[in-house]
């Protein structure tokens, strides 16, 4: 069995410039989905195949090494780890894994593909399940 050392918290910020899937509306009924590993979670909407807006993806493999290890001693506001764009993710800008107030987060804002200019903003956070060692 594998030992559970956290929670992660994954809050979807905003979408910028998502793409208008029905024309005829003018508009678009937007949705997340979220994989990692075999688990996917959904928003609580409803779609069909014509609503894709575009996909990313990214690792959250840095995010979890820093989340395993001992902080307690490191100052509040300090960075990690930076990642960069590259042809390896989706990320738009720059993206911070930081330790402040007691918690790792992390600001990332992934470009989506098969579209033109959409991008969507996560924000990252672990949390710590009381009695679990790190």
């Amino acid at each position: 069995m594998e030992r559970l050392l956290g929670l992660l918290k994954v809050k979807v910020v905003s979408g910028v410039n998502l793409a208008i899937c029905d024309p005829l509306a003018h508009s678009s009924d937007p949705y997340v989905a979220i994989r990692l590993g075999q688990q996917e979670v959904f928003d609580h909407d409803t779609f069909t195949k014509d609503d894709s807006m575009g996909d990313a993806e990214f690792s959250i493999l840095n995010f979890v090494e820093i989340a395993k290890k001992d902080l307690s001693h490191v100052p509040d506001d300090t960075v990690m780890k930076t990642i960069h764009p590259d042809k390896g993710n989706c990320f738009s800008t720059e993206s911070h894994i930081t330790w402040k107030d007691g918690k790792v987060s992390q600001n990332i804002v992934l470009k989506l593909r098969n579209t033109d200019t959409s991008e969507i903003i996560l924000h990252l956070e672990w949390v710590n399940i009381p009695g679990t060692v790190q």
